[in-house]
């Protein structure tokens, strides 16, 4: 498990670093303006038809399918049940995109009242481009499925490095040939979604053996099994789906190009998250599964345990960085060309409230797969559909109350009671609680070398504010002054955390008179 984390970390980290550089370029080419709320609002249809397959969960709702047939040694009715499951899932998924294809400017004009009529007009044209994309996300999930299950991740992770790199390809190629806009990086979208999530995991999926048998019936008893696994997923409104959504939905009321500079602060948020987090999360998931499938609860626990702890205290290091230095951060990052300075204040308020959701992201993305691997998707579903209910008047709240910083405040703390609420539930044995009072007392340890350290990290970036006004420098300065204090910064916090981590470690060992354990234990 740990070898495939790995993998997918490497895949998710090359995949967080194209999606950065794609946001690079896309505020460079058009800043954050009523013309860029256009490109956020038209993802709005698309991943909602998603969603109502369950397309980003299917590889979740696949696996432990796949993984029984094959403890079962039955490798044969595996792929009996994909050719099952594919063909209706296929035919909804199209049919889905039609009706959006259709209802589009309804949607659109209900979802975003504030848009011009340009706005409505340009939104809709977006939206019916990247619509047949959702297409090659279902199905390619499923190919992604059999991968995972087969115990081979590396051509799976390059769908999202193939996605991003077609969204780049088009945004330049566009601004080249003609004029920068929003509608390059929509084609490039739709060409990476083809290729990536389509292309490449069909072939990937042929190579560990995948075979697709027609003659298999329409009432094959598998699929009913599929959609009783998926159905919840389906029709649960959970709050970690629409967060994207109410980012777009309620950043239209605070100003003109505030949902893009949310969409850039939550971007760059969901860095760590995914390299952490969703590596760690994926890699797992088929391990989970294949030991509940084959009775080891026990072990099954303990890996969970196992990968919470480690997902918990680099996250929360992660969050800690990142809120200590979001200006210069944000500046690193996009204040060049259209994008100005007070978008950059604007994402930086979002991207520190954000920060804070990091370890309750990474914390999520191991629940809700130790859920799903005990075939219990009943309970993220409910859990989370309440989390949206309560999570609404908190984006209204919030959002009226405090603006762009209100907006990620109310996402951070949606996401904080459907996480903690699934905590709960997991853990709700006795001998369970005492694990998990042992997993986040461990974990916490790294709460006190954290602070500090985003302490002397926000010092360095305060001092340097004051010695050098950027406003007077040129974007290329600007940029290498970013870059230097965020470089400044996030040495001085490891150096800060490796020396704190250390020296309290010995402080604890020493008060409660025990040896301490060997520098490699320690590590």
């Amino acid at each position: 498990m740990g070898a495939a984390a790995l993998i997918v970390a490497a895949g998710v980290l090359i995949s967080r670093i194209l999606g950065q550089l794609r946001e690079i370029i896309f505020a460079s080419l058009l800043g954050a303006n009523a013309s860029t709320d256009e490109y956020v609002a038209a993802f709005a249809i698309p991943d909602y038809l998603n969603y109502l397959l369950a397309g980003g969960f299917l590889s979740i709702t696949f696996i432990p399918i796949f993984s029984r047939y094959l403890a079962e040694d039955d490798e044969e009715g595996g792929w009996e049940a994909l050719s099952a499951i594919i063909r209706p899932i296929a035919i909804a998924i199209t049919a889905l995109v039609a009706i959006g294809w259709v209802a589009a400017p309804q949607i659109i004009e209900l979802l975003f009242p504030r848009f011009s009529a340009d706005q409505i007009a340009n939104t809709i044209r977006f939206t019916r481009i990247i619509l047949p994309a959702q297409i090659f996300f279902v199905l390619g999930a499923l190919f992604s499925a059999v991968q995972y299950t087969k115990g081979v991740f590396t051509i799976p992770t390059l769908a999202p490095i193939i996605y991003n790199l077609g969204i780049i390809t088009g945004g330049v190629t566009w601004a080249i040939v003609g004029e920068a806009s929003p509608e390059g990086f929509i084609w490039g979208a739709l060409s990476g979604a083809f290729l990536g999530n389509f292309a490449l995991q069909w072939w990937g999926a042929r190579r560990v053996g995948m075979r697709l048998p027609l003659r298999i019936p329409w009432r094959n008893p598998v699929l009913w099994e599929y959609l009783l696994i998926a159905f919840p997923l389906m029709i649960g409104q959970s709050i970690v789906v629409l967060d994207e959504t109410f980012m777009r939905v309620f950043g239209q009321f605070v100003s003109e190009g505030a949902a893009t500079e949310l969409n850039y602060a939550r971007r760059t948020m969901l860095v760590p998250v995914g390299v952490v987090a969703q590596a760690a999360g994926v890699a797992a998931y088929p391990f989970l599964a294949r030991l509940f499938a084959e009775g080891r609860i026990n072990e099954m626990k303990r890996t969970v345990d196992k990968a919470l702890q480690a997902v918990l205290v680099l996250s929360t290091i992660a969050a800690a960085l990142m809120a200590a230095i979001t200006i210069p951060i944000v500046r690193a990052l996009f204040e060049r060309n259209n994008f100005t300075p007070d978008n950059t204040l604007g994402t930086a308020d979002a991207l520190f409230f954000y920060a804070f959701a990091i370890p309750i992201w990474g914390g999520l993305q191991i629940l809700n797969r130790a859920f799903y691997a005990r075939r219990e998707m009943w309970t993220p579903v409910v859990v989370g559909t309440a989390a949206t209910i309560i999570a609404i008047p908190l984006y209204a709240i919030l959002q009226d109350t405090f603006g762009i910083s209100g907006v990620a405040v109310a996402s951070t703390l949606a996401l904080a009671i459907y996480t903690g609420i699934l905590a709960a539930v997991w853990y709700a044995d006795t001998e369970d609680r005492q694990r998990l009072r042992r997993l986040l007392s461990r974990a916490g340890r790294v709460i006190p070398p954290a602070v500090m350290g985003g302490a002397t990290a926000f010092g360095i970036a305060y001092v340097v504010e004051q010695l050098i006004d950027v406003s007077e420098l040129g974007a290329t300065t600007t940029t290498v002054v970013s870059v230097a204090t965020v470089v400044l910064g996030t040495a001085a916090f490891v150096g800060i955390v490796v020396l704190s981590s250390g020296l309290l470690y010995t402080w604890l060992f020493e008060r409660k008179g025990q040896p301490a354990e060997s520098a490699g234990d320690r590590q």
